[in-house]
């Protein structure tokens, strides 16, 4: 049995690490104790890589949802016999609440089976592969608890149905019905770490998961008053979810490899930290949840990057801020529908990518008031940030996609270094003496007349990608985003029309012309550039044909096949949840600065896939 397409799975999320869940009641991805961490469930990229399958034995069809403000799910089976719902959460530490829930999560993974209607024959598959796939561990059972130790790596396994020993794997039949309720506790520990596995009830785990999830939710559900607000607060939900709480870095996805194009190579690990989401991040964090998450992120950017140097300025991190984050090949793996390779690691974290000095000085400028007064240490890292933008912006880089080929003269990163000058200026002698602040502005100002020079393609009636280029680049849509340009602008208009009429189908926006799928978020930003534009009903209804897209949880992947709808790319992806949000706020205020504001109906999500 195949491990189910990208988007038929749901998301779990503890704070520290994720899981996904398929339709077929089979977890086939997680990697306890943090997000980049080595699976034990790997199924996602290779059917020996281990999942834990709980699921009827005859044909069912499945249907089903998130507990209301949590990321516990809930999947209910119909068979011809009866029905049977099987709720899924990791655990949160017991009596966590607000912003606490995540920093202190037990690494426990609980299933919770109950019979509905009926009577429904069950099965049970436990087939745990440790680093990646690599070991298989000997499983040994004792008082009706099953162990698995190998390497780095213990499991305990509490179930209240028999379950047999075989070769490698656990497996048991019951039956569910009417009434009955059947439970299931998986817990994690390290092998040397001196504590067992805690192997908490099920019932206790579901119950401590959704009132910590409340209680986090009772605190943010208000704060977004905008239109489309049942969208963007489940975005919220999920970013939040793709929070490592120890430290408050949101990871850009959930898993690695999954790619961009069925049985193509362009297989990246996205469980890592982009300063480049960073900003967009931070500001959809503020929209929508509150100033107190975004405080958090901007504390651990500015620690993660440290003293700034002569070396190129890191792009992004590990969890706890590593910046060392090497590529390896696992070539036993055969890859997410054979598509190879599969990575661990991701060596994007060598490149030259100046946009992300803008990122933080957007963020800081964003967070100005909190800022004031600002400390010392803050204060030097945003000058030297600045000072490094007035040098760098001449330099090619390898831009936002990360190109491997070779570093250009991105007018995205020319743009986005632009940005951190103009922020650095509006803060003024907060940040640098007053020679400072006139250094930061006659740079700026060059690197204006720069963009508007090199980047326009009269051929084309449209900004391109890079410099003297005839090749269209979405990512040329942040322009009047940041401020640099407005967004009826004629020329800022010729190039939404051109980019959307040479790389729009549906409503998806690829990135270039030879981009397989429509990349999500360059999709949202088109949304954005209509708002900002005063086109508000073309906006609203761009963004109803994006937001009608994610899958039947509201969960978005990277990209979406302009052809099939098939979702492609890491997954859940933040950025796409990210682009979302601030669409729906770019709309919110060209409706109230244009009279048009008014409370929008929830959008279709995804058809349920049975």
């Amino acid at each position: 049995m195949d491990s189910g397409r990208i988007g038929e799975h749901g998301f779990l999320a503890d704070g520290c690490s994720a899981a996904l869940v398929d339709l077929a009641g089979s977890v086939n991805w997680w990697c306890p104790p943090r997000f980049d961490g080595p699976s034990v469930f790997g199924r996602l990229l290779d059917d020996r890589a281990g999942h834990w399958t709980i699921r009827p034995e005859e044909d069912f069809t499945s249907e089903r949802s998130y507990l209301d403000d949590t990321l516990v799910l809930r999947t209910v089976f119909t068979t011809r016999t009866g029905s049977v719902a099987v709720t899924d959460a990791l655990a949160l530490e017991p009596g966590a609440q607000g912003h606490e829930i995540g920093r202190r999560s037990p690494r426990v993974l609980a299933r919770l089976v109950e019979g509905l209607t009926g009577e429904v024959p069950m099965r049970v598959q436990y087939q745990p592969r440790f680093e990646y796939g690599r070991v298989s561990a000997y499983l040994t059972e004792s008082d009706g608890q099953f162990d698995a130790t190998a390497g780095t790596c213990r499991l305990s396994l509490r179930a209240n149905v028999p379950l047999d020993l075989g070769d490698g794997e656990a497996t048991g039949r019951f039956t569910a019905r009417a009434g009955t309720r059947h439970h299931f506790t998986l817990g994690h520990a390290d092998t040397y770490g001196g504590r067992p596995p805690a192997v908490p009830d099920a019932d206790r785990v579901v119950a401590d998961a959704v009132a910590g999830w409340r209680s986090w939710a009772d605190l943010h559900r208000d704060q977004y008053r905008g239109e489309y607000r049942d969208q963007v607060w489940r975005s919220a939900i999920v970013v939040q979810g793709m929070t490592y709480q120890p430290s408050g870095a949101v990871v850009a996805a959930a898993t690695t490899s999954l790619p961009e194009e069925l049985g193509g190579d362009r297989n990246y690990d996205y469980r890592f930290v982009w300063v480049r989401d960073f900003s967009l991040t931070l500001q959809a964090l503020w929209l929508a949840a509150c100033p107190d998450e975004a405080n958090r992120q901007f504390a651990w950017v500015s620690r993660a990057m440290g003293r700034i140097g002569d070396e190129p300025v890191p792009i992004m991190y590990g969890v706890h801020g590593e910046r060392d984050l090497t590529e390896h090949r696992l070539d036993h793996l055969s890859g997410y529908a054979d598509s190879r390779p599969v990575f661990i690691g991701n060596d994007a974290w060598r490149q030259r990518q100046t946009d992300v000095l803008g990122e933080v000085l957007d963020a800081a400028w964003l967070m100005r008031h909190y800022l004031d007064p600002m400390s010392p240490d803050v204060r030097q890292f945003l000058h030297a940030l600045a000072d490094r933008a007035v040098v760098d912006w001449r330099r090619p880089d390898a831009g936002m996609w990360e190109a491997r080929d070779a570093e250009r003269h991105y007018v995205s990163s020319k743009v986005l270094c632009w940005t951190a000058l103009d922020r650095a200026v509006r803060f003024g002698t907060r940040l640098g003496e007053p020679a400072d602040v006139a250094r930061w502005a006659a740079a700026r100002d060059e690197i204006r007349e720069t963009v508007l020079t090199r980047g326009w393609n009269e051929r084309l009636g449209a900004y391109t990608g890079a410099f003297d280029s005839d090749n269209l680049d979405a990512s040329v849509l942040i322009m009047p985003l940041v401020g640099f340009v407005p967004a009826d602008d004629p020329r800022m208009r010729s190039t939404m029309d051109v980019v959307e009429r040479r790389l729009c189908r549906d409503g998806l926006l690829r990135r270039w012309d030879d981009d397989p799928a429509g990349f999500v978020i360059c999709s949202f930003w088109l949304v954005c550039c209509l708002a900002a534009a005063g086109e508000l009903d073309r906006a609203r209804r761009l963004f109803e044909q994006l937001a009608a897209r994610v899958n039947d949880l509201g969960l978005y992947a990277e990209q979406i096949d302009q052809a099939t709808g098939e979702q492609l790319g890491n997954f859940p992806q933040a950025f796409s949840h990210i682009g979302l949000i601030h669409a729906a706020g770019w709309i919110t205020a060209a409706a109230k600065r244009l009279g048009g504001f008014a409370e929008r109906e929830a959008v279709p999500t995804g058809t349920v896939i049975t």
